[in-house]
């Protein structure tokens, strides 16, 4: 019997040794994000239609279908070879999902009101696994590629029990003494 799989739209890329799902509209930026991603040093694994499957051990695993291997679409550019371009260093020929970016656009008056103590934190379900996910706001002159690799440092900290939002309220205030 096959293992079940599914195709999600988005790219996926492994930052800092993690699997990461890019997600978001048609036309949001997700392969600029990628490709600002692989000049940082990470890795791709897919882009576009990666393929998902589950693990024995409960684990949900991506990689990239072999017609789609190497390469990634660009709007402007086109059509470009990782493998090429960047080296085989460059790609990834698989990786544990263990986070979802999704990038939402937003003006000017809806990033005013992202609360900005706490990440705009939810899961999706993937194969019946729940995978956190993670919005993050796009709008001019925010630099993705660090805040998607901050978001990935952030999340390797939560799984080791650490709430940065709860540390930060946990600090006195006041205007100290002079």
């Amino acid at each position: 019997m096959a293992a079940a799989t599914t195709i999600l739209h988005g790219v996926f890329v492994e930052v800092l040794r993690l699997g990461v799902l890019l997600s978001g509209a048609s036309g949001i930026g997700k392969s600029e994000l990628a490709l600002e991603l692989l000049n940082r040093g990470h890795r791709l694994v897919a882009d576009d239609a990666p393929e998902f499957y589950r693990t024995g051990a409960g684990a949900v695993w991506g990689r990239c279908p072999e017609a789609l291997r190497d390469f990634l679409e660009v709007r402007g550019l086109g059509v470009i070879n990782i493998h090429s371009m960047f080296g085989p260093g460059a790609m990834a020929p698989e990786a544990e999902l263990q986070l979802i970016v999704h990038l939402r656009s937003m003006g000017p008056d809806q990033l005013a009101a992202v609360d900005r103590l706490r990440p705009n934190r939810d899961s999706m379900t993937v194969l019946g696994a729940p995978v956190p996910r993670l919005t993050l706001p796009v709008a001019p002159g925010r630099n993705l590629a660090i805040l998607v690799e901050t978001a990935v440092r952030s999340h390797r900290l939560a799984l080791a029990g650490r709430d940065m939002a709860a540390e930060f309220a946990s600090r006195p205030r006041g205007g100290g003494e002079a």
